[in-house]
């Protein structure tokens, strides 16, 4: 089985002991337009080896990361659903931070049910996105990507976005009906904002949902719906780590890489992965 930063932990570091658990979600069933998001959990694990122990002063792999088996995609969604949900449940029972890998964006309902689930507390999601995600439905799908905000959103979680760029009238108005919070792409980049502070009622725990066409396309062109003038790599970082503070991450997902044989890209994400690891500490 592959694991994340293979090639740079200890005997120690890997074991299911550890503070990080890897949860790679292969899973591609509701995407739009580009293709490739199944192979997005593989690349970056495979990019990771190429990683250093240092990200910025932290250094996450000493409190140990350890990857579990690959989350069975196969069947209906709300049943592929509950069984990340139990992960990430899973995860959260014993203490541990689960960070998923996607696969797509629909995924992101399961893993943070399971957290929500886990903590019986309020939840808030930290999204970066070139989307709202807000769509009742997709193509016929509630569990679609383009609806996966919308779903968590009916179960109480609050939303804080930044970096959307591309959404419909029925997105502006769920984001009024949910009191959703958010900093668009435009403004973003216009003004090269790097941090945005959280309404004081945000809540204290904070799930981070990373989809990397938040990212502008000439940063991060491997994903199935670039939308130009998006969020640069430092920026899109630093809008996270600002959210983050007098606050407790307690797991994140970074989604809808769509590996086209370019490693920048996948070395990219994993970067982004390893730095998510350092903002949870």
């Amino acid at each position: 089985m592959s694991i994340f930063l293979d090639s740079e932990l200890s005997e120690t570091e890997r074991t299911e002991t550890a503070r990080f658990h890897v949860i790679p979600v292969p899973l591609e069933r509701t995407v739009s337009y580009g293709s490739g998001t199944a192979n997005g959990p593989a690349a970056i694990i495979e990019a990771s080896n190429e990683l250093e122990r240092i990200v910025g002063t932290a250094e996450p792999c000493a409190d140990g990361i350890f990857t579990e088996a690959p989350l069975d995609c196969t069947g209906p969604l709300p049943e592929v659903m509950e069984r990340l949900a139990q992960r990430t449940e899973a995860a959260i029972n014993a203490g541990k931070v689960p960070v998923t890998l996607g696969g797509e964006h629909s995924l992101s309902y399961g893993a943070v049910t399971g957290v929500a689930r886990a903590l019986g507390k309020p939840v808030g999601i930290v999204q970066i996105d070139a989307h709202a995600d807000l769509r009742v439905a997709y193509q016929g799908e509630k569990h679609s990507h383009a609806s996966v905000m919308h779903l968590l959103a009916e179960d109480g979680i609050k939303l804080a976005q930044f970096g959307v760029r591309a959404l419909c009238q029925q997105e502006v108005d769920s984001r009024s009906a949910n009191g959703v919070f958010f900093k668009d792409a435009e403004e973003l980049v216009t003004h090269n904002t790097h941090a945005v502070d959280l309404p004081d009622d945000f809540p204290e725990l904070v799930y981070v949902s990373f989809d990397v066409d938040g990212l502008d396309p000439s940063l991060m062109p491997a994903t199935g719906t670039p939308v130009p003038g998006g969020l640069g790599y430092y920026q899109a970082l630093h809008l996270v780590e600002h959210a983050l503070k007098g606050r407790k991450c307690i797991g994140f997902d970074v989604v809808e890489l769509a590996p086209d044989g370019n490693a920048a890209w996948d070395f990219t994400t994993a970067q982004i992965v390893y730095r998510l690891m350092a903002a949870c500490q």
